[in-house]
């Protein structure tokens, strides 16, 4: 299941919920204020390269021939 970001348009309290994918959003409700008018944000995210076991918050290196599939790169 994936985890994703919410924010309170009532209180502005940002919080994670593990989100089936079957879940009514309906039932979405401010872990601080109880309110149910919440929106979905934009949220970090990490990823493992290689067997090193670093990980990092940024974009992945461009991986095709040209370099410019990445606009961020």
């Amino acid at each position: 299941m994936p985890i994703y970001t919410y924010r309170c348009l009532k209180c502005r309290h940002q919080f994670d919920l593990l989100v089936g994918v079957t879940a009514d959003s309906a039932e979405l409700k401010c872990a601080a204020c109880g309110a149910s008018d919440v929106e979905k944000i934009m949220s970090s995210f990490s990823v493992r390269m290689g067997s090193s076991g670093s990980s990092t918050s940024s974009p992945p290196t461009s991986s095709c021939a040209s370099g410019s599939c990445c606009p961020t790169c």
